[in-house]
């Protein structure tokens, strides 16, 4: 939600306040695997009962997160694996997220907190997954009420805070509807590609001699 508004604001946010960054080209697939070890060992920090670690962990990897993009768009070295590494490195770094939640949860025998990192965790990917599949045949999949960034950042305060628990549940509940709304998009507007292809085929039928 808050890429899809702000989105074409973040480039120019990162120059005012990053300037350093733009002296000289940086590989930005090297930042992407650089920001992928760090948030990600923010699983390792919640599976030990860390939280603020993890939390800090996933701010400052979602910093290179941020600025890979930005720094390849103004070197005009965008590259195609680069999205795709790009996004591959996100899911690795949602999943151990919550593998290192459940890992905590596990040891600490609540069945609870192991089912909603796990809904979390399903969720999260489900949301993932139908836009990467839907968009292999519409246009475009809006993002819905929680993106990556919008479940990252609610993590990561949520864990540095104190306020982890109901942070969970924010993310089991926004997850799980953002899911929803994917689907709901992606339903209708394949609905209408199917009763248009349905429709050409049936007057070209009509037009044959």
């Amino acid at each position: 939600m808050i890429k899809e508004r702000l989105g074409h604001r973040i480039d120019g946010w990162i120059h005012t306040l990053f300037p350093f960054l733009f002296w000289r080209p940086l590989n930005p697939d090297v930042l992407t695997l650089i920001g992928t070890g760090v948030a990600g060992a923010s699983g390792w920090a919640f599976a030990e009962g860390q939280p603020v670690w993890a939390g800090l962990l996933l701010l400052a990897g979602g910093f290179f997160d941020l600025v890979d993009g930005v720094i390849a768009r103004h070197f005009g070295i965008s590259t195609r694996f680069g999205g795709f590494l790009d996004s591959s490195m996100d899911r690795v770094v949602d999943m151990l997220a919550m593998v290192g939640l459940i890992v905590f949860y596990a040891r600490e025998a609540s069945s609870a907190g192991v089912l909603l990192c796990t809904a979390i965790l399903v969720g999260t990917i489900l949301t993932s997954y139908a836009k990467a599949r839907a968009e292999l045949v519409i246009p475009r999949m809006p993002g819905g009420l929680l993106e990556r960034g919008e479940r990252i950042g609610l993590l990561a305060a949520g864990s540095i805070l104190g306020i982890l628990w109901p942070i969970l549940w924010v993310l089991a509940v926004g997850t799980l509807v953002t899911a929803g709304q994917r689907f709901f998009h992606a339903y209708h507007a394949m609905g209408r590609l199917d009763r248009a292809d349905s429709t050409a085929h049936e007057n070209g039928e009509k037009g044959e001699p």
